[in-house]
């Protein structure tokens, strides 16, 4: 198979203007054409889908199958067959043989979303089905060979899950033989009117009328908010306020309360020394679970000084 490289139009829907992306970009033109397992971490909404569509069309495996498969969507007493496949009559009301999704990606890629929250059981039989690359169909005997370049993507710290013993560590390594960070929309805000004028663009090129406009004061508020539905709630805010907007530009008022905030101007929103320090703090411990010590050495203070700190911003 050729590779589909230096083909510009498979980057165009991966928008933005930052550092952050233009790293992004180059990691993912370099990874995609060397055939190994990647984990996508980062948070909902990133566009962790989209860099795996990116590594796919990039690669060798371009004219095979690309099969993504939200983990968390499917009942775990299911999901086995669905990966798997399995034969007619392996359980009840099992009538016909199925492929699996592992067989339907034959010769391309498959992405396995929020491979995190798969249960231990499962687990076993995945690293089974990467170290063989084959397959067993629920209720067959005989391995089926299989040739699928396996992505996964998760929100949560695989690392930190092996650590906890909640998930396998022989699992991650063959997952993460290279990872990719997609990183947050509030770590990356220079992509924020980029993306917000390209996606009024699609709208109006799909309604095939003139695009609108975002006002100064709707896109610094924009800008200033912390999106933590990332990419995905950015997208619905700029449907929602095309929607209801009127007129050709899209101003404050057609924004939602959440990012409109109490209505002051973007200058008089600007947080304080103390609001910064205290939701610096707080992500310090939501990113190491709540571990004092780590969030300390994170924060390079002492665990004594970062109490004093947690007692002023009334943080438990």
């Amino acid at each position: 198979m050729q590779a589909c490289l230096n083909d510009e139009s498979v980057m165009q829907g991966f928008v933005g203007v930052s550092p952050q992306v233009q790293r992004l970009r180059a990691e993912i033109a370099r990874l995609a054409a060397h055939d190994v397992s990647i984990l996508l971490q980062g948070e909902t909404g990133t566009g962790k889908e989209l860099v795996a569509h990116l590594l796919h069309r990039l690669s060798v495996r371009c004219g095979g199958p690309f099969i993504g498969v939200n983990c968390t969507a499917i009942h775990e007493t299911l999901l086995e067959s669905e990966l798997f496949g399995h034969e007619a009559g392996a359980f009840t009301g099992a009538r016909h043989a199925t492929l699996g999704f592992f067989r339907a990606a034959d010769g391309g890629t498959i992405l396995l979303d929020e491979v995190g929250d798969m249960g231990g059981a499962l687990q076993s039989k995945l690293l089974r089905v990467l170290e063989d690359q084959a397959v067993v169909p629920v209720g067959a005997t005989k391995p089926v060979p299989i040739s699928v370049r396996v992505l996964s993507a998760t929100h949560r710290d695989l690392a930190e899950a092996v650590r906890n013993n909640v998930f396998r560590q022989d699992l991650y390594y063959r997952l993460s033989v290279v990872t990719l960070k997609v990183p947050p929309l509030r770590e990356r805000r220079a992509d924020i009117p980029v993306l917000a004028r390209h996606m009024l663009g699609r709208i109006a090129a799909a309604l095939e009328v003139a695009p609108k406009t975002i006002s100064h004061d709707a896109m610094a508020l924009m800008v200033r908010y912390d999106w933590p539905g990332n990419v995905r709630q950015l997208g619905n805010v700029i449907q929602r306020a095309y929607v209801l907007g009127d007129g050709p530009v899209v101003d404050v008022a057609d924004l939602p309360p959440e990012i409109r905030g109490d209505g002051r101007s973007p200058h008089q929103q600007f947080p304080t020394l103390r609001e910064a320090m205290g939701r610096h703090v707080a992500r310090a411990l939501e990113l190491t679970g709540g571990v004092r010590s780590r969030a300390a050495r994170m924060l390079e203070i002492d665990r004594k000084t970062l109490r004093r700190m947690m007692a002023r911003q009334h943080l438990s």
